[in-house]
């Protein structure tokens, strides 16, 4: 026998036992495990998502930036206190306010959307990998991404990461499941393709896009098939990109000059390429990152990477029976090196790396566990591992979190705050405080400003102000100097958020300010009127509510 039937008969023998799972089992049998799983999975998460309150800074920004757009009206600009904030394309905000809409304004309801879109990745996963693979593979692969860290703690986890993860799995492997037809592309699934890097452009900016297109390009190029290309229903497809993807950035760039140059420019292009920016990390950051996130599975992605060197080495010939283990390849290290280039890295950024990796997990776990006694108990008990864990992560993190969160003074502000108060903050910026104070107003934040625009580089106050930049006159009125604490000590209708962890503790009560709640890393004070001056009685604290800031206060200290 030739070498070209040896490759022939180890590519079918498998192919087989990839599939030979679900072949022998029921038509129905494995579909209902996998949707019974899956509903368990969603069960889960949205119950992590629920157990425990907003972190900073990301998760306070991102949520009250979204909370915003609900209580302004404003649905086209994303706002961070008030002002112009074009780090991120909105699609994010706008998933995540309309489930404060339904579902009212919590940390749970703005974790829902990323909690569904996890879901949509590992459904869309089941879904190609089954009819490229089989049933058995699918269910597998699936399973091995819906219990990695990646998914039990990044889809509750209030932020961009996991929604372009998403869209970025659904518009690879909706293009591969087009480019399985033998002869011309699946429209349909183009068409997919298409609207998810739509979707991903909407909610990352370029990455959306070119990460997709790196991916297939060098995929198209390595298995021969640019002449399938050419053959993609590319009227329909780039007409349906431009009518879901364009409309949001040509209205952003008429109505604010300079935001589509500072959202490309700046926060993709010079974040990307520059070196001042924050999270400077070595270059194998994300080898570690991605052993964490899929552990205990990594492992099984391992050994198929050494069984796959061996074919090699022994001359297996690439084939186009095997072309989609090439993609997973190919998928993970072009976003692998993407993302190591840039000395700026976040564990979040490699989340579009993991989904491939789960499926070549899986066809490790095919190869070294098949037939195996007891294999089914042992994926049972490492799929225990990242749950057990991600479990405890999530309901032990408000007890280890070091963050300067301020629920505990947000939960008495909530309490006392009228509607026409104003809420001045002084010796930082306290992220969750918007979204659980539930303020109808931005925040007063006093500092000195003309300074910190010669000083600072990539902090919250940057961002604060060049936000103000594309809205002047309001960031005259947010962004003030810190000698209106002294004014406005005997002013009516006013509160102060003062930092008081222990890298503030030293700074004493200003003049002229009534203490009125002492939380874990800030302070509140409410100013004294003048003589003669009526106190607003909207203001008053309602019964309870210093006993519950108290509590969470002493819970959380």
């Amino acid at each position: 026998m030739d070498d070209g039937a040896d490759a022939k008969t180890l590519i079918h023998r498998r192919i087989t036992m990839a599939t030979v799972s679900s072949a022998d089992a029921p038509r129905t049998g494995a579909p209902r495990r996998f949707w019974l799983w899956f509903g368990l999975l969603a069960t889960l998460l949205l119950a992590l998502s629920a157990a425990r309150p907003l972190s900073v800074p990301d998760e306070g920004r991102y949520a009250d930036i979204s909370r915003w757009m609900l209580v302004s009206g404003d649905w086209l600009v994303p706002r961070l206190d008030g002002l112009p904030f074009f780090h991120k394309p909105p699609l994010t905000h706008w998933l995540q306010a309309i489930s404060m809409a339904v579902f009212g304004v919590s940390p749970w309801s703005a974790r829902v959307p990323g909690v569904l879109l996890a879901l949509l990745m590992v459904a869309v996963v089941y879904r190609v990998v089954r009819d490229l693979g089989g049933r058995a593979l699918a269910g597998r692969a699936a399973f091995m991404l819906g219990a990695s860290g990646m998914v039990l703690i990044g889809a509750q986890y209030v932020n961009h990461d996991i929604g372009v993860a998403a869209w970025i799995t659904v518009a690879i492997a909706c293009f591969a499941r087009s480019f399985a037809e033998e002869f011309r592309p699946h429209a349909g699934w183009a068409c997919a393709g298409f609207l998810a890097c739509a979707l991903g452009l909407l909610t990352k900016g370029l990455i959306g896009v070119a990460l997709p297109g790196l991916a297939l390009f060098i995929w198209v190029t390595w298995t021969h098939q640019w002449r399938k290309v050419w053959r993609l229903p590319w009227g329909r497809g780039l007409a349906l990109f431009v009518v879901v993807a364009v409309p949001w950035f040509v209205l952003i760039a008429w109505r604010f000059r300079g935001a589509f140059e500072y959202l490309f420019g700046v926060q993709q292009f010079d974040r990307y390429i520059d070196t001042g920016f924050n999270n400077r990390q070595p270059w194998w950051f994300f080898l570690a990152a991605v052993a964490l996130l899929l552990a205990p599975w990594i492992v099984f992605a391992v050994l198929e990477a050494a069984g796959q060197i061996r074919e090699r080495w022994t001359r297996v010939r690439r084939t186009p029976s095997n072309r989609w283990v090439a993609l997973c390849w190919i998928w993970f290290i072009a976003i692998l090196v993407f993302f190591s280039i840039p000395r700026s890295k976040l564990i979040g950024y490699i989340f579009p790396a993991i989904p491939p990796l789960a499926i070549l997990a899986a066809l490790g776990w095919q190869r070294t566990m098949a037939g195996r006694p007891r294999a089914v108990l042992w994926f049972g008990v490492l799929a225990a591992i990242p749950i057990v864990l991600s479990t405890a992560l999530t309901l032990g993190f408000p007890y280890i979190d070091r963050q300067p969160v301020a629920r505990d003074v947000g939960l008495e502000l909530r309490c006392r705050l009228a509607p026409s108060d104003v809420v001045l903050v002084t010796g930082g910026y306290p992220f969750d405080l918007p979204f659980v104070a539930r303020t109808r107003k931005p925040l007063v934040v006093l500092d000195d400003w003309p300074q910190l625009r010669k000083t600072e580089h990539d902090t919250w106050r940057r961002e604060l102000f060049e936000a103000g930049d594309f809205q002047p006159g309001l960031a005259s009125e947010v962004l003030r100097s810190p000698d209106l604490v002294q004014k406005d000590a005997h002013a009516p209708g006013y509160w102060l958020v003062q930092r008081a962890d222990k890298g503030a503790q030293n700074i004493p009560a200003p003049a002229g300010w009534n203490l009125v709640f002492q939380g874990r890393a800030w302070r509140l004070f409410r100013s004294t009127p003048a003589e003669g001056t009526a106190e607003p009685v909207a203001g008053a604290p309602k019964r309870g509510c210093s006993e519950a800031a108290s509590a969470h206060a002493k819970t959380n200290g």
